[in-house]
């Protein structure tokens, strides 16, 4: 069946996965949203945090944008790095077993970070 198939029609659907197309998209999506986040994260640093004490700090973080726009920072450049160290092992490591054992890795240790880094922010936040 496959014999009969034109070029065109087999490169149609994105590749063998068929999803090739969707992380590319994804992947430059959450470029993008990073970009505003990261120069408000820069000038939040340079402006105002180099200056604070730890009570400025935690009193700047307890800000109900302040506290939003870290979790949102958090959750996209996690998302963005388990992304792309997700492409980095599909493209340059061949031996499917130990793929495997680094895929499930990095997918376990970017979580542990992302729900770590959110816990830290959020029990700032409540005054936990």
């Amino acid at each position: 069946m496959n014999e009969l198939r034109t070029s065109l029609s087999r490169v149609r659907f994105l590749g063998s996965a068929r999803e090739g197309a969707n992380r590319f998209i994804a992947q430059r999506l959450s470029a993008i949203a990073l970009v505003p986040l990261l120069l408000w994260f820069v000038a939040s640093i340079i402006f105002f945090i180099v200056k604070a004490d730890h009570a400025s700090l935690v009193a700047w973080i307890r800000l109900y944008w302040n506290t939003e726009l870290l979790i949102l920072l958090i959750i996209i450049l996690f998302y963005h790095t388990h992304s792309g160290l997700q492409e980095i092992l599909e493209d340059y490591v061949h031996n499917e077993i130990i793929k495997a054992i680094a895929m499930v890795s990095m997918k376990f240790f970017v979580i542990a970070i992302t729900v770590a880094s959110v816990l830290a922010v959020l029990r700032i936040a409540l005054g936990a």
